[in-house]
């Protein structure tokens, strides 16, 4: 018994440094450019993070309507004149067409909250769970009160072979 415990505990640091050295690597290759990207390229990038003004769920890459297609026009200008990056683009439409523009909210602030709260409560409440039957499963120590006893012996003399009744 004791030394299967001492197992566990000898095996938990190597799962953390792989799962680790995966989010380290999953980062890693996320955040990598493939290269420098063409003018079109830029348009389509912004146009994919900004949500269609009139429409409900669309981005204003996927969008036909005529507020998409004036703002991949304004996209499309202020790439060709060069002097603003895409992070500036996606603040200027923003700044004309108000936060509801952006289809992932920013990382920041309130917006950012948002997003984490609901993960942050869930891993707050699983582990709260497991701490809680761990607890339980010490405190009765894996053994069977008299009273669980007394109640499974009257349930089994109550029960009958259940061919009997064919």
């Amino acid at each position: 018994m004791m030394s299967t415990l001492n197992k566990k505990l000898k095996a938990w640091p190597v799962w953390m440094l792989m799962g680790l050295l995966v989010v380290a690597l999953l980062a890693v290759g996320a955040g990598r450019q493939s290269g420098p990207l063409t003018q079109e390229d830029r348009i389509d990038n912004v146009t994919q993070r900004l949500a269609c003004p009139t429409c409900d769920g669309e981005s204003v890459y996927v969008s036909q309507a005529p507020s998409s297609q004036n703002i991949r026009n304004e996209v499309a200008r202020q790439v060709a004149s060069g002097q603003r990056t895409d992070d500036e683009i996606v603040a200027f439409i923003e700044s004309s067409f108000g936060g509801q523009v952006l289809l992932v909210p920013r990382a920041t602030g309130l917006d950012a909250l948002i997003w984490v709260l609901p993960i942050a409560v869930l891993v707050c409440c699983t582990a709260g769970l497991a701490l809680t039957f761990r607890r339980w499963k010490r405190e009765q120590g894996g053994q069977a009160s008299d009273a669980d006893r007394a109640l499974v012996a009257q349930l089994l003399e109550l029960d009958t072979d259940p061919t009997d009744s064919l």
